[in-house]
């Protein structure tokens, strides 16, 4: 009997799907990944954990998942926080807007719904700062709902099982890569299955050197057989980076140094920082940028006897869409002069903080922090 080559064609993906799931949570069976939120169905754990691992390694993300869960073991405790301490116990892990969406979501738990999550996939996706691969993962291990998980494991595993070449970056590849996902998740065991391709991504089919000789899906792996595993999964063309150029005076006063929290919708909203000169592009010369601080922030003169410090040499932090470069003027102020004298220039907007308690208290941007690291040691000595 001769069939179409339609259905032959619906067959073996058929096929092809059962053979991927059925390996897959073999596979997982005996090499899944422990972790601390792994088989937990208290869904406050489970959305505190997928937060932190948005973008973030599970190596990287773990402590601050046990840390959280020692300092705020309830979403109520959480929302009682101060956003200060959050932000400050947040620190090092970077995208704070991750933190300060937590914090904003744990408040609306515990006053609006009686400290209890939603237990549907809309409730979860409804939520500020849970896209729609939290609120799937969060739906699947707390709840059991059918909802598939679509991170860069997944996109990886299945771009190269299947040979799929759409850049993953592409709305069409969302669309093709959450429907195969969906197909094939048992929606039985949607936790199991999710947590499986995930793992299999993060520790067999990774994204350098993967493990293809001893791989359970190799017999029938697209890119495998048709030597494309480097290649897969396929990006578009990574726009480049944008340049920002800061230059930031550390005035000490009275064993105290001046600094200001962030509240412009740009970077590092919420965290503090030296009084700031944004440049519009790096400076031909480091020695133009004392004169160029003093003049913004102490346009009719500065106190006499303030000493220049020093100019550091250039820090430089990489993020999701630019690159941060900043040089730090640190200048001594004369004892001599009071608060309230600073009240006629553009200090006035900024406070003192003792020098030992910048790191220790307040939530500053890890470029500040790599800086402070050499004068921390500097105090300690003194």
């Amino acid at each position: 009997m001769n069939y179409p080559a339609e259905a032959i064609s619906e067959k073996a993906e058929a096929a092809a799907r059962a053979y991927f799931q059925k390996n897959l949570l073999d596979w997982h069976a005996g090499h899944s990944r422990p972790m601390p939120w792994k088989g937990e169905r208290d869904p406050y754990k489970v959305w505190l954990s997928e937060i932190i691992l948005q973008q973030t390694r599970v190596e990287q993300g773990l402590p601050y998942f046990e840390k959280f869960v020692a300092a705020y073991p309830t979403v109520e405790r959480l929302a009682a926080a101060p956003l200060d301490a959050v932000l400050k116990l947040w620190e090092g892990l970077g995208y704070y807007s991750r933190a300060r969406n937590m914090h904003a979501t744990a408040l609306h738990i515990a006053t609006e719904r009686g400290g209890r999550f939603p237990d549907t996939y809309a409730g979860l996706r409804a939520l500020k700062g849970v896209g729609d691969y939290t609120a799937a993962a969060i739906a699947s291990f707390a709840f059991d709902l059918p909802y598939a998980v679509l991170d860069g494991n997944v996109y990886r595993v299945l771009a190269r099982f299947f040979g799929i070449d759409t850049p993953t970056d592409t709305p069409a590849a969302r669309k093709q890569f959450a429907g195969l996902a969906q197909q094939l998740l048992d929606p039985a065991r949607s936790g199991a299955c999710n947590q499986a391709i995930m793992d299999f991504g993060a520790t067999q089919c990774t994204p350098q050197q993967p493990a293809c000789v001893p791989c359970p899906l190799r017999p029938h792996c697209a890119a495998f057989h048709s030597n494309r595993v480097p290649l897969l999964p396929r990006r578009s063309k990574t726009p480049e980076k944008r340049q920002r150029f800061f230059a930031y005076a550390v005035f000490y006063h009275r064993g105290m140094v001046w600094v200001g929290q962030r509240h412009d919708k740009d970077i590092w909203q919420n965290l503090y920082e030296f009084p700031r000169l944004d440049l519009p592009e790096a400076p031909a010369d480091t020695a133009s940028l004392p004169p160029l601080l003093l003049a913004k922030f102490f346009p009719a003169g500065p106190p006499e006897g303030t000493v220049l410090r020093g100019i550091s040499n250039t820090y430089r932090q990489t993020l999701s869409h630019r690159i941060v470069n900043a040089v730090f003027c640190e200048f001594d102020l004369p004892d001599s002069i009071e608060v309230a004298d600073f009240q006629e220039n553009k200090l006035e907007m900024f406070r003192q903080i003792e020098q030992f308690k910048l790191k220790k208290i307040l939530a500053i941007p890890r470029i500040i922090d790599w800086f402070w690291r050499g004068k921390d040691v500097t105090l300690k000595l003194n």
